[in-house]
């Protein structure tokens, strides 16, 4: 039996076969249909998640097909959306949208995003603060930051953290204003 991407060890946990096969279905037929209000964004890919199941298919390979795949509907998006509003209104729109970034990425350490309650879990304000300092050095001085480095990037949780979902938000403003840019 052929299979999309290889397969994680039996006893290895990897994405649930059936739901991959189904999302990429549905990404497919998203992407050849000349829809102008598609099923399927890139932002959607972006926020993809499957269920693990063992031996299932290997993660690494999987998420790498899903980067390709958000890059495509990003492009694909860009051109519709400046054929409707126009070129420079496009880059307008991305450039504030990295104006709002870089408000964000100047405040001060520890002070960059909310805090979750000393009860809850959030993310590690210092590692967060440091990769916040790199992404700053890309938008400011055009240090390389690859699109691979934003999207899997990885913050120790902590007590009384960061908001999650704050700086899930920004990674995200990041990573839509890169693929503009490209």
């Amino acid at each position: 039996m052929a299979t999309t991407f290889p397969n994680a060890d039996r006893s290895a946990l990897g994405y649930d076969v059936d739901e991959v096969e189904r999302f990429l279905e549905d990404a497919r037929r998203a992407y050849t249909t000349n829809d102008t209000a598609p099923a399927i964004e890139a932002a959607k890919i972006r926020a993809t998640a499957f269920s693990m199941r063992k031996g299932g298919y290997s993660t690494a390979h999987v998420d790498a097909a899903l980067e390709r795949l958000e890059d495509a509907f990003a492009a694909r998006e860009r051109e519709r959306e400046i054929a409707e509003i126009g070129q420079k209104a496009w880059y307008a729109d991305a450039r504030s949208k990295a104006s709002d970034v870089v408000a964000r990425l100047e405040r001060p350490d520890g002070q960059r995003f909310s805090r979750v309650s000393v009860l809850g879990t959030g993310y590690h304000p210092k590692d967060v603060d440091t990769f916040a300092k790199r992404l700053g050095g890309y938008f400011r001085e055009g240090k390389p930051l690859s699109l691979t480095e934003v999207r899997s990037i990885v913050f120790r949780p902590k007590h009384g953290g960061y908001r999650e979902s704050q700086v899930d938000a920004l990674l995200d403003a990041v990573v839509e204003v890169m693929l503009a840019v490209r």
